[in-house]
């Protein structure tokens, strides 16, 4: 009776501290996109300096998402929690102290490194903690706590920012952190891969943050330099180079950072292709609305953040949803039909002005978006091996945010391009349209491919009454 306790407060414990430290990065995240403006002010920089306060955390997150996976299955995933949630909570304190940007810069770059060893380990956590009839459900439910800070970072951003001022929303982060990081420290048990020997390949860690922070480089600030300038086109040669470099370089290692079979896995391939297009979506959908909102319909910070509710409330709502779906779908099946409703509801939306549909129709579309990029973290566990739970979760969160800010560069540069021949909106509303068909075109592609595989006997039929799906691991199911 007591081990039975004790196990159920273990998990509980491993739940609360998973599910604050990603409402903390999320609502971060959220938040500090309408804080630009207010940043800038209160420093005396330009609205574009004040931008490499988003471009420096998205540099750091990318670059270490893989490392941070890799280095809690050879670790262990609860050491690596705790040391990527205490940097979360130094950066938090170092930005809402920072006099200058420089010191604001460097802060966030120690958030993102922070959040990049949370992410991946926190699914990991989970995976490894709970048994495999309630996983599922835990996952969803974490990422639904976790959404819920992606639901108010927005209206939170906004209010502060008119508010007390936009350092609150560092300060808000720091009991939440420390909340976070004292519940790990006491409930959250230790896992690895125990196959795994206690080494780092750190040449391959080496040449992905350079491959990946000169991609990110050129991507986030191609437009400001100009892209055919020799400094974008030099750092996307150093991203190509470094690139090619790793590949052979973890074809070589013994104990490579990344198993390159990993890609050999075609349903691992379609959720994390599925789940990155959404995230794709989801970024470009928020950076439109919030330059429609803005600067077309002339709303306020707090007003444009309030608006942002409703889809956001759904974006939070995709988490317990997912995991609803995922008792009677196949992972491939859930993701292909995010994709279908993200992809109706992007085309939907440039559609529509009036605000009596604007706001449902925008709801319907972070439904589908959020379903998306959400339910692929949890895709993922349900189609690889446990012990590189850590890797796989990693490797899928490099592509959503390395995808994203090449999705925002793109948007930003489309816009840039189009806004001289037509109004905004109208360019707003042909690169909502273009998404919304290669969403909705993908979910297809992906089920028509999912068809073959069934077909040639390689995984199981869309039924939930078949099981021993071919070449998974058992109770896998893609």
């Amino acid at each position: 009776m007591r081990a039975a306790s004790s196990t159920a407060a273990r998990r509980t414990g491993a739940f609360v501290a998973v599910a604050v430290a990603l409402f903390c990065i999320q609502l971060d995240f959220f938040a500090l996109n309408l804080a630009l403006p207010g940043i800038a002010e209160e420093l005396d920089v330009t609205v574009s300096a004040a931008q490499w306060t988003l471009s420096a955390y998205m540099l750091a997150i990318g670059c270490f998402f893989i490392i941070g996976g890799r280095v809690g299955d050879v670790f262990g995933r609860r050491g690596t929690l705790l040391a990527g949630t205490a940097l979360f909570t130094a950066g938090s304190v170092g930005c809402a102290l920072a006099p200058g940007l420089g010191w604001l810069v460097a802060a966030r770059i120690a958030q993102g490194v922070g959040a990049a060893f949370v992410f991946p380990v926190s699914v990991s956590v989970i995976t490894n903690t709970f048994p495999e009839e309630s996983r599922g459900r835990a996952l969803g439910a974490v990422f639904g706590v976790a959404n819920i800070g992606t639901a108010l970072g927005p209206f939170v951003g906004g209010g502060f920012t008119e508010g007390p001022g936009w350092r609150w929303i560092f300060w808000l982060m720091v009991p939440l952190s420390l909340l976070s990081l004292l519940t790990a420290l006491v409930y959250v048990p230790d896992s690895r891969d125990a196959s795994a020997p206690r080494e780092l390949d750190l040449a391959g860690c080496a040449l992905v943050v350079c491959g990946l922070a000169a991609l990110t480089l050129a991507v986030e600030r191609g437009d400001a330099w100009g892209w055919a300038s020799a400094r974008t086109l030099g750092f996307f040669a150093v991203a190509v180079v470094a690139g090619a470099l790793f590949v052979v370089r973890e074809r070589l290692a013994r104990h490579p950072l990344i198993d390159l079979r990993l890609f050999r896995n075609v349903p691992y391939v379609l959720v994390t292709g599925m789940g990155s297009l959404s995230n794709m979506g989801y970024g470009v959908t928020v950076f439109l609305a919030t330059l429609y909102l803005q600067d077309v319909r002339g709303l306020s910070p707090l007003l444009a953040g309030t608006v942002f509710l409703a889809p956001a409330l759904l974006v939070a709502f995709s988490g317990p949803l997912g995991a609803r779906l995922a008792r009677h779908m196949r992972p491939t099946a859930v993701m292909a039909l995010a994709g279908a409703v993200a992809g109706t509801g992007m085309y939907a939306l440039a559609q529509v002005s009036a605000w009596w549909l604007y706001v449902p129709v925008f709801a319907w579309c972070g439904l589908g978006l959020g379903l998306g990029w959400t339910f692929s973290s949890v895709a993922t566990q349900q189609v690889v091996a446990l012990e590189r739970a850590g890797e796989a979760s990693g490797v899928l969160l490099t592509f959503l945010v390395t995808l994203g800010a090449i999705a925002l560069a793109g948007a930003a540069a489309a816009i840039s391009a189009m806004t001289p021949q037509r109004p905004p909106e109208e360019a707003y509303d042909a690169i909502l349209e273009l998404g919304g068909v290669v969403i909705a075109v993908t979910a297809v592609a992906v089920m028509a491919v999912r068809h073959r595989l069934v077909v040639l006997g390689r995984i199981a039929p869309l039924s939930m009454r078949a099981h021993g799906d071919a070449g998974q691991e058992p109770g896998r199911q893609p």
